[in-house]
């Protein structure tokens, strides 16, 4: 499997910076403001099995080179609820981003303003919920693809970002370029676009982390 490395961390870099503080639980002020969670996972663990991919050590080894003991992986997008979103929200996008190896697990975007929020296995490709983005795998599928952190290299274990954005508008839609689909570039290209313009009203985080190298629970 070819793996094709996000090329645009500093363009993460400028959204963040371009959008404020992420907002995640109260302010100082008690008031509830926009928040993400998940019953998949909850923030600062480990990622379950249902959300890692599968993929075979070699094409005369079946075994999943993604996990401890070759079990094969869910691959399924997690369940993410959020609540707060300011009133002016049409849309929410949806990413999920490697920040160890600045790699792009799967976008979303255009998701309904009035959405909560998504339900496990969202990302399948052809999903009704938003649009999606090829993910950094380089498989050209318009889906999510979960962890598979190489265990050659170091650090072993990898930690991901969810972030959900959302904004008073929606965003165009990303065009294929010849025989490539619309990837994370695109989506983060539009994502400072918007920022710029004052588009991006809110975001929310959760952190997680994952080894393909250790048991699940073992720690880094």
């Amino acid at each position: 499997m070819k793996f094709r490395k996000g090329s645009m961390p500093f363009l993460l870099v400028a959204l963040v910076l371009t959008t404020g503080p992420r907002m995640n639980g109260n302010d100082s002020n008690g008031e509830h403001r926009f928040h993400l969670h998940s019953r998949t996972f909850a923030n600062h663990t480990t990622l379950p099995l249902s959300t890692i991919a599968t993929f075979p050590v070699s094409s005369t080894n079946s075994s999943n080179a993604c996990t401890f003991n070759g079990e094969a992986g869910g691959n399924q997008s997690p369940e993410l609820s959020w609540a707060g979103a300011p009133e002016r929200t049409r849309s929410f996008v949806v990413v999920m981003y490697d920040v160890t190896a600045s790699f792009t697990h799967w976008g979303m975007y255009n998701i309904s303003g009035k959405a909560s929020g998504l339900p496990a296995n969202a990302g399948v490709a052809n999903s009704s919920f938003g649009n999606q983005i090829a993910n950094d795998y380089g498989i050209g599928d318009l889906s999510y693809d979960g962890p598979c952190p190489p265990t050659g290299a170091s650090p072993q274990t990898h930690d991901y970002v969810f972030t959900v954005y959302a904004l008073d508008t929606r965003l165009p839609m990303l065009a294929a370029f010849g025989d490539f689909q619309p990837g994370s570039e695109a989506l983060y290209h539009a994502l400072v676009a918007a920022a710029r313009d004052g588009h991006i009203l809110a975001s929310a985080s959760l952190v997680s982390s994952y080894s393909a190298a250790a048991p699940p629970g073992s720690g880094k």
